[in-house]
């Protein structure tokens, strides 16, 4: 597990993919060979088993780490390079905490590659989200409210990623400094309106790792611009 979790330390860039969503085959190289660290598969909705292989074996054309994020057991595909399980704190819904997860084990028992597997701690904080609406996710949180979900999971269950979840629109920075000032070992990860070169700075300025994933399908140059915005960012030093 200690393996796994350091091979994502690394991850400043991560490019995350819908296997329900078109994208040509040169947008996928572009992407691909963009520089990026990562790329991440999943989605909330529309996500199966066959669009998922058919997106990791294009992927799988390209030499760089592929995660996929199970949102959904029949899309769980063999073949990646490691799996991110995400927990939504902030709902009232068990099922997304740990419910989904206990059905998992019980379907797929020692089949489970548990070495390759890294939970994640999500956050929801876009109320109007897909991902907040199909978790019943409380997103109209204080920054000190996110901040406290976000201390369960770092100091409470010790995950190895706490991931602020804007989903399609871009996140209020204060309440993404109030959450970082007070994660100490999971790393920080954010996702959610980044669509060019500023908001991918304002973000890498304040987490580990940034996730950048709609801009891909309405354009994708912006998308690669992101890159470099946030690999040349550094971590700005709270007190």
């Amino acid at each position: 597990m200690n393996e796994i979790r350091q091979s994502i330390q690394p991850w400043r860039h991560v490019f995350k993919l819908d296997p329900d969503r078109e994208l040509g085959d040169q947008e996928l190289e572009a992407i691909c060979c963009s520089g990026t660290d990562a790329i991440l598969v999943g989605g909330s909705t529309g996500v199966t088993y066959e669009n998922t292989t058919r997106l990791l074996a294009r992927v799988r054309q390209y030499e760089l780490p592929c995660a996929l994020e199970v949102s959904n057991l029949e899309a769980a595909v063999p073949g990646f390079d490691l799996y991110m399980i995400p927990m939504v704190l902030n709902t009232s819904d068990t099922e997304w905490i740990f419910g989904h997860h206990r059905k998992a084990i019980e379907r797929f028992g020692s089949l489970i590659p548990w070495e390759l597997l890294l939970t994640e701690g999500y956050i929801v904080l876009n109320e109007d989200s897909s991902v907040a609406r199909l978790t019943g996710a409380d997103s109209r949180l204080s920054a000190r409210g996110a901040a406290a979900y976000a201390q369960i999971a770092d100091k409470l269950m010790q995950l190895p990623v706490v991931y602020i979840e804007y989903s399609g629109t871009f996140g209020n920075m204060e309440t993404v400094r109030e959450v970082r000032e007070t994660v100490e070992n999971s790393q920080l990860f954010y996702g959610g309106g980044i669509t060019g070169e500023a908001e991918a700075e304002q973000a890498a300025a304040l987490c580990d790792t940034v996730v950048v994933g709609n801009i891909i399908y309405r354009d994708v140059q912006q998308a690669l611009f992101t890159v470099q915005a946030v690999k040349q960012t550094p971590k700005i030093q709270l007190d």
